[in-house]
């Protein structure tokens, strides 16, 4: 009888705690990737601005390259937290950034953590 009733006190106690340590660690998970995506967006928005001035071949080919990010940006599903292609959709904006920082002659190096949380050139 103690036994059964430990073990359903302490599953109830560590399903709670379960609860909210995953409720925390969604909450700055979602604002990691928050942050990515808005700096992606805030750099290509940036360079399509700078970019539009001139209007050579090597331009038009790097604004299509930013129209491109800033579309994929923009289809993100932020609202849907269950969305199967989250990371699969993640990495393809990774990999649009990566193109785009290379056309630009732009060493990219995008880090979120204690000890940085920037984009450096």
């Amino acid at each position: 009888r103690f036994h059964g009733e430990g073990y359903q006190e302490g599953y109830a106690e560590g399903s709670q705690a379960g609860m909210a340590e995953g409720r925390r660690y969604g909450a700055l998970h979602g604002a990691r990737i928050g942050s990515e995506i808005g700096c992606y967006l805030g750099f290509a928005l940036t360079w399509h601005c700078l970019l539009q001035k001139g209007t050579d071949e090597k331009n038009s080919k790097k604004i299509r390259a930013l129209d491109s990010l800033i579309g994929m940006v923009q289809k993100f599903p932020y609202e849907d937290p269950t969305y199967d292609k989250l990371q699969e959709d993640l990495e393809k904006i990774r990999g649009k950034f990566k193109q785009v920082c290379s056309m630009l002659n732009i060493q990219s190096d995008f880090g979120i953590g204690a000890e940085r949380s920037s984009l450096t050139f």
